[in-house]
């Protein structure tokens, strides 16, 4: 097993290589406006350092969000161009769940929440009872719509550091954003005990399993068409 796994959902650009036991090598680096410029020379240097090529992997593992529209296509089409090349599956994983996957390596025990920059003021956010168990399907809110479900909370992720008021329990020693390395040690983790199906719909993920690696929004993209636009046909 060679998992190549990348995640743009976030501000992190941020790739990694799993050989279903370790993280072999990995890069991240926060710039939400240049996914596009610094995924693939990241996905070569990852390469290059655990003296690998493309054609020695046998999985992509893709973070499909919730995030910002742009953004996230970047990954998603790099990882689905990279499965249909090699003739390789691609397993798509929700970012919060590498979020909380990362945040039970760094020592958080119990229920917790995720919570990541959904922009226009709002947050996408899930609870979660441990590392590896989601209580339900990732949502986006405006913080003060949850404060009472959250106050308290032990919480990780950029969302919940940008409205400490809301959520009184971020800590300051869990990830701010998700990593290749951990949604990799996920997806490992989930091959290795034979959670390797796609889920049949929904955002849950399934009992152990993967989702489609298709975009996970949650509402609809900030673009939009002018409400005057002129339309001007040939005579």
């Amino acid at each position: 097993m060679l998992l190549l796994a990348l995640d743009t959902a976030t501000p992190a650009v941020t790739v990694a290589l799993h050989d279903g036991t370790r993280t072999l090598a990995a890069a991240d680096e926060v710039d939400a406006r240049r996914h596009g410029e610094l995924l693939l020379p990241a996905v070569d240097r990852v390469l290059a350092e655990a003296g690998a090529s493309l054609g020695d992997v046998t999985g992509i593992v893709v973070g499909v969000g919730p995030g910002p529209y742009t953004g996230l296509r970047v990954g998603l089409m790099t990882a689905t161009t990279f499965g249909a090349a090699r003739g390789i599956p691609v397993h798509g994983l929700c970012t919060l769940d590498g979020v909380a996957y990362a945040a039970g390596a760094a020592g958080v025990e119990g229920p917790f929440v995720v919570a990541t920059d959904a922009r226009r003021k709002e947050v996408y956010w899930a609870r979660y009872a441990d590392a590896r168990t989601r209580l339900g399907d990732p949502a986006v809110d405006r913080p003060a719509d949850i404060a009472e479900l959250v106050a308290g909370v032990p919480a990780a992720g950029m969302g919940a550091r940008l409205y400490p008021d809301t959520f009184t329990g971020v800590r300051d020693d869990l990830p701010e954003h998700v990593s290749a390395a951990a949604l990799a040690a996920l997806a490992a983790e989930r091959l290795g005990s034979g959670g390797g199906e796609e889920a049949d719909g929904g955002t849950a993920g399934g009992a152990g399993g993967f989702l489609p690696p298709l975009p996970l929004y949650l509402r609809r993209p900030d673009a939009r068409v002018p409400a005057n636009y002129k339309v001007v046909t040939p005579r």
